[in-house]
């Protein structure tokens, strides 16, 4: 039995309603649309749109924009990723209709004025900037450039200072235009509202919108062969990601798979990575592994800092533990435990409702479909000892790798 309620619009928009009785309701707009789609020397565009938004439309300027929803205490942001464009806000339910006019107004009616675009282009500099400043967070952006040399799939979501300082306002109108498909767009809402009455309320902010079917024409990158790389930084730790490509979203091994990260160097301190190199050694006080599924790639990686005499240690039992999950099947009480911990995480998580209706929108854009909590589940349960035995050989395959260090100069 669905838990959702699904309606597309003529011009493809769809609408997306989770129903759940709450006073505080949780909406979002998802784009199929992110810096993967930007054009060679344009990087950052998306993401130079998306601040653009709450600047100025054909109806409002930017403060009116601003306290739209602020004047009734509500939360408005957005984000941008490798393949989508999100704006998202919380608020009191009854101020819902104020979210939906404020969404239409921004996303199909802003102005991108040229004043307005010289004060933004300066934060997004004073952005790079700050990021450059945090190496714990640039060596993840060097790594994926890595990870997809010469594919827009590395590029920085933020640009470079050069491509930011040369956007354009066509540059604006055209990726607007390319990637601003009506049937890749889902307004989802999260709360306590009859369905037809809110279908009928996006029908009438969301119905009169043109439609416009532009295909999609994303290039899928090409394999790649393992490398070591150590760039001297003026830091005083070492900062190290290895890793490679993983699983689309897709793919039949993407649950087994966030299983395994779950165990090497997911949530929590029980992790066997956690375990081993920070408790047992101390050599760490951050190791996390991360997989993140894209429509046809992945990307798996693992993080640490250490100092820099320890570097090596930190590798090396890195590696060991790797080579474990390589080598060994879980045992029955392990692979229980692992999924019977991943689950309930994923339970709480569920409290976290405006990651939850964000995901199911982008759930509902890469497949057409939303699974249930339960089809969730039973996807985590089905996995083998055997199926995590074939994915670390596959993903965690040392020619496959991408090793990346930041050391003190």
């Amino acid at each position: 039995m669905t838990d959702h309620h699904v309606y597309t619009l003529p011009n493809g928009i769809r609408i997306l309603f989770k129903h759940f009785p709450s006073p505080i309701t949780h909406c979002c707009f998802v784009l199929n649309a992110g810096s993967r789609d930007e054009l060679p020397n344009k990087e950052g565009l998306a993401h130079f749109i998306e601040h653009m938004l709450f600047k100025e439309t054909e109806r409002r300027n930017t403060p009116q924009i601003l306290n739209r929803l602020e004047l009734v205490g509500a939360d408005l942001n957005a984000y941008t990723t490798k393949e989508y464009t999100c704006i998202h806000a919380s608020l009191l339910k009854q101020h819902l209709e104020r979210a939906i006019d404020l969404f239409e107004d921004i996303l199909f009616h802003s102005t991108f004025p040229e004043d307005e675009m010289e004060k933004e282009r300066g934060v997004i500099l004073d952005e790079i900037a700050s990021y450059q400043d945090q190496p714990e967070e640039a060596i993840q952006d060097d790594f994926e450039e890595l990870l997809f040399t010469d594919h827009p799939i590395g590029n920085n979501i933020l640009g470079t200072r050069e491509s930011v300082a040369a956007v354009t306002k066509n540059d604006i109108k055209q990726f607007t235009l390319t990637n601003n498909n009506t049937h890749q767009m889902v307004f989802a809402v999260y709360g306590d509202y009859d369905f037809k009455a809110l279908v009928k309320l996006c029908e009438k902010y969301f119905g009169p919108i043109a439609e416009n079917n532009n295909p999609k024409h994303r290039i899928a990158p090409e394999i790649i062969k393992s490398a070591y790389h150590a760039i001297k930084k003026p830091i005083t730790q070492t900062h190290c990601v290895l890793g490679g490509r993983a699983y689309p979203s897709a793919h039949k091994h993407k649950y087994g798979l966030l299983l395994l990260n779950n165990v090497l160097g997911g949530m929590g301190m029980s992790n066997r990575l956690n375990l081993e190199i920070r408790e047992k050694y101390g050599i760490a006080y951050t190791i996390e592994s991360n997989y993140t599924s894209l429509t046809d790639t992945g990307i798996f990686s693992i993080y640490f800092g250490t100092d820099t005499e320890k570097t090596e240690k930190a590798l090396k039992l890195v590696h060991k533990e790797l080579k474990k999950l390589r080598d060994n099947k879980l045992g029955t009480v392990q692979l229980k435990q692992a999924k019977e911990k991943f689950i309930g995480q994923i339970a709480l998580a569920e409290e976290n409702r405006m990651s939850l209706i964000i995901s199911m929108a982008k759930s509902l854009l890469d497949f057409n479909h939303i699974d249930t909590l339960e089809d969730i589940f039973n996807r985590i349960n089905e996995v083998t000892a055997e199926d995590l035995l074939e994915i670390s050989n596959e993903i965690f395959d040392n020619d496959r790798m991408i090793t990346l260090l930041f050391e003190p100069k």
